[in-house]
């Protein structure tokens, strides 16, 4: 059981252009079944957390697309406006702080992982509260310049896996907890 933000981002860390458009990413060339792919990840998904610009995109997509609501897993909103819910879709609203929802996540993913579909902040604010284990991310050969930042919090992670998956990069890493910044009394001493 883990807590996992798995997303793509452009090389220089936007998840998506200061229009909340993901046209840079959805005409990237990807294998379905290469490494680090979404379907194998899914598969591990018990339970789905995201914020309301998020949602909204997914919504948008959907409708512009014509498909059905995709996640069979219940799917958290965190957001402070009333928003639709799609017919047969299990998604349930919160509002202020992520850290009383997660005790219903986790209960609801069972032996699952969470999957923060997004966006960074939310993301972000599960790491401030300790609460995020793992973050994946597949980097596109794309520069914004701008835009929505994957994670924009100070935090150490390590270094799990790296792969390739058509275009992207794509990196595994355990979150480790905030920055450690180098502090002058923990520097070695130099002999002068």
């Amino acid at each position: 059981m883990s807590t996992v933000y798995y997303t793509a981002t452009t090389l220089d860390g936007f998840l998506a252009d200061p229009d909340d458009s993901l046209a840079w990413l959805l005409r990237q060339d990807l294998d379905e079944s290469g490494p680090q792919n979404y379907g194998d990840f899914i598969a591990t998904v018990g339970a789905l957390v995201m914020g309301s610009t998020t949602y909204e995109w997914v919504l948008a997509h959907l409708a512009e697309s014509g498909e059905p609501w995709f996640y069979s897993q219940p799917t958290w909103v965190m957001t402070t406006r009333e928003l639709p819910v799609l017919e047969g879709a299990d998604v349930r609203f919160a509002r202020g702080d992520i850290a009383p929802v997660y005790d219903d996540l986790r209960a609801a993913a069972a032996e699952r992982d969470v999957w923060v579909v997004g966006g960074g902040d939310l993301a972000g604010q599960l790491a401030d509260a300790g609460l995020l284990d793992r973050v994946i991310v597949s980097i596109a050969p794309v520069v914004l310049g701008a835009g929505r930042p994957l994670l924009p919090r100070r935090l150490d992670l390590r270094l799990e896996e790296t792969a390739r998956n058509g275009a992207f990069v794509t990196a595994r890493y355990a979150v480790d907890g905030p920055l450690r910044e180098d502090r002058p009394d923990d520097r070695p001493s130099v002999d002068r």
